[in-house]
């Protein structure tokens, strides 16, 4: 494969799994880039944020764009705000293609829900609407992606096929 395939998107939007199932179809390695900023700080997310706050996190966050931008054949789940540093956004565009993972704030809400002490920015009971403004006012940062998918209601395996076959055009484009 050679270039890398980042996927973007709010949280609860199915990076992460979608990405691991993505990396495991195309032989490729999945980096979460969230757990690879805990290993490398010694903290959970939530932990870093509570210690040191998300000046910080977003500083330890550009740096990971940085160093996992200069890699190839890697499937990378990006945070959710990974988007909101413009050179993080061209560090990993420079090694690859940009997919947005979409979903409905409701099923956002109900998958985050699952996991809310993992969810710095998730403390306070956010609502749908909540989630519908944050989604808004990211928009902008959400449409740079090359390509974007919606993940409400879809089978993981539908989604992941869809990815593969975006990847494809792209790399048929770029040769032919």
């Amino acid at each position: 494969m050679g270039k890398n395939i980042i996927l973007i998107g709010f949280m609860g939007t199915g990076k992460s799994t979608i990405g691991i199932k993505l990396a495991e179809r195309l032989k490729m390695q999945f980096v979460d880039m969230d757990r690879e900023i805990e290993k490398l700080t010694g903290m959970s997310i939530p932990m870093l944020f509570k210690k040191h706050g998300e000046i910080r996190f977003r500083s330890e966050e550009q740096l990971m764009s940085q160093k996992l931008g200069q890699r190839s054949n890697l499937v990378i789940a990006t945070g959710g705000g990974v988007v909101l540093n413009s050179e993080n956004v061209e560090a990993l565009r420079n090694s690859g293609i940009l997919i947005c993972l979409d979903a409905d704030p409701g099923v956002i809400l109900a998958r985050v829900n699952r996991k809310k002490g993992s969810r710095p920015l998730l403390k306070k009971n956010l609502g749908a609407e909540d989630i519908e403004k944050m989604l808004n006012d990211r928009e902008d940062y959400y449409a740079l992606a090359d390509y974007r998918i919606d993940t409400s209601g879809k089978e993981m395996d539908k989604i992941v096929q869809e990815i593969i076959q975006l990847v494809k055009k792209t790399n048929n484009r770029r040769v032919g």
